[in-house]
Order: structure tokens, then C-alpha cells, then sequence
């Protein structure tokens, strides 16, 4: 892991580690019917930014601690982002034929299947994280911790209440703050586990893992942000999705409420926000977390 590689390459390098430990996650011994085990790899196979995962990793080299130690934790937030998007493209919810250019899960395996297999990478996420302890020895208590933030930040006061949020405000969102809401149950909350679980397998203190959920916090709204902008001015060959799709959908945004300026606007205040706390908290190696929230501001996909 060189830190004086560039950040481009260092996201590449650990998307091709976590994409290597995915491989061999689920134990090749288990006995698991042939079709469960191909529509779980079916999806956490499917490519992506692997964005939560690095952060993981990247949180816990801030702090001096070991990135392979942080591996587990880094695979469970991805099983838990993959198993929500295998039920967010199920026919009760979003109805989705494809998902990142290929078709979605119940597409191929049929509705049950996908229900099963995203039940399945949920409840593997939690076996992930408790070889942080196993295999690391890490202590018990931090992961612990680990697994008890996984649970509420995954669960209904996290992600899946921002799904219902969201789910619930096809009927009209009306005030900046419900979208807020969404925003950060759906998509922050994730991110906010990441840097933090990250923290925690390097042993952060109190005021580091306050520092780490103010930037997972800023990071998550200024991305989800960042994408309602680019839904409107992106490039679609980037993308790898229609643009104009909240359009055509009638979805509420941050442009919808505040115009793209403004929006474009937030999203480097959340930034310098996320960078300030993390400044401020005496963290011993911060420059991949910094570069990494510099990256997320002025991507364009």
C-alpha cells in the first residue's frame, strides 16, 4: 500500500483487494444450494465503486492500524450495500431490469431467489465482521462496538428507514429537510459505519471516531448530492445510466429545491467541512481520507 501513489491508483488497488477477498468470502465448504451461492456472487461481483470498503481501509491507515485487519469489516459494508440493492431492484420496490449495465438480480435467479440472496449477504455481513476478532485479534470489545453500529446504521434508524423515507416520499416530498433525511439514512449512514469501523480496528479515540462520523456524515450528503447533480449535467457514457432519469421519475432533489449552483455549492462546503474535522483530531496519517473526499467532490460518475 504506497502512500505516494496517487489517489486514482489507490482506489484501483484497494477495489482490487476488496474485489479479491469478495471472491473467497463466502467459505467454499458450506454447504449452500448451488443457486443461493451463485445470486449472492452474482451481485457482489458486479463491479462498482467500492467506495465503502476503502474507506474502511482508509480509515484505519489514518490512524496507523492495519488494513488487513480492517478487511472483514470493509467486505460486510459492502455485502450490506449489495444486499439493498438487490432488494431496492426487486419489483415491490423500485422495479429495475438492470443494474450497472447488466440485468438485475430477481432478472436472473427470479424474485425469490434475489430475496434470499440479499437476506443471506445481510445476515453474512455480520459473520465478516466478527473475523476482524478471529483472525486478527482485534479485541473483542471493538468489535463489539463494530457490529452493534453495523446493526442500527444498516437498520431501521439508518439505511432501511432512508429506504422507507424515501419509498414513503414518492407521494411528495415537500421541504428540503425530508429530502435531507433520505439522504442521510440512505446513503450517509453507510459511509458514516465505514470510516468508523475503520477507526475502531485502529483503535481511535473518542474524539477521532466523533471526527470520523462528522466526515462520514459530510462525505455521504455532499456524494448523494453530487449525484443529483450529476443526474442533470453528467456525462451519460460516464455515468453508465440515462441522464435525466429524477426527471422522468418526478424525483425531488437538491437542484429541484436549491437550483445546480447551489448544489454544486454544498457539495464543496460538506467537503471542507468533512476535511476541517478530521484536520482537527490529531490523526496521525489523514491524507487518503482528505484526498479521498477532495476525489468524491469532483467526480463525474
Amino acid at each position: 500500500m504506497n502512500e505516494s501513489s496517487g489517489i486514482q491508483e489507490y482506489i484501483r488497488d484497494m477495489a482490487s483487494l476488496i474485489e479479491r477477498e469478495l471472491q473467497q468470502s463466502i467459505p467454499s465448504p458450506w454447504a449452500i444450494p448451488a443457486p443461493l451461492r451463485e445470486s449472492m456472487m452474482y451481485s457482489l461481483m458486479a463491479g462498482g465503486k467500492r467506495l465503502r470498503p476503502i474507506l474502511v481501509l482508509a480509515a484505519a491507515e489514518s490512524l496507523g492500524g492495519s488494513p488487513e485487519a480492517a478487511v472483514p469489516a470493509a467486505l460486510a459494508v459492502e455485502m450490506i450495500h449489495t444486499y439493498s440493492l438487490i432488494h431496492d431492484d426487486l419489483p415491490a420496490m423500485d422495479n429495475d431490469d438492470f443494474r450497472r449495465g447488466k440485468p438485475t438480480n430477481h432478472k436472473v435467479y427470479g424474485e425469490a431467489m434475489a430475496i434470499l440472496a440479499g437476506d443471506a449477504l445481510l445476515t453474512h455481513a455480520f459473520f465478516s465482521v466478527v473475523q476482524s476478532a478471529r483472525k486478527h485479534n482485534i479485541p473483542a470489545d471493538r468489535v463489539i462496538d463494530i457490529v452493534e453500529e453495523l446493526s442500527r446504521l444498516s437498520g431501521a434508524p439508518g439505511m432501511v428507514g432512508g429506504q422507507a423515507a424515501d419509498m414513503l416520499g414518492e407521494q411528495g416530498v415537500t421541504r428540503l429537510e425530508e429530502l435531507e433525511y433520505i439522504h442521510l439514512h440512505k446513503t450517509s449512514d453507510l459511509i458514516v459505519f465505514s470510516v468508523k469501523a475503520g477507526g475502531r480496528i485502529a483503535g481511535a479515540a473518542e474524539a477521532q471516531l466523533a471526527a470520523l462520523e462528522r466526515f462520514g456524515t459530510c462525505i455521504g450528503l455532499a456524494f448523494q448530492i453530487q449525484d443529483d447533480v450529476l443526474d442533470l449535467i453528467g456525462d451519460e457514457s460516464k455515468l453508465g445510466k440515462p441522464v435525466q432519469s429524477d426527471v422522468k421519475q418526478q424525483k425531488v432533489t437538491y437542484p429541484y429545491f436549491i437550483g445546480i449552483e447551489a448544489s454544486i455549492a454544498k457539495v464543496g462546503e460538506l467537503t471542507r467541512e468533512a476535511k476541517q474535522a478530521i484536520l482537527a483530531a490529531d490523526f496521525p496519517h489523514p491524507e487518503r481520507l482528505l484526498e479521498l473526499a477532495d476525489y468524491l467532490m469532483k467526480r463525474d460518475h
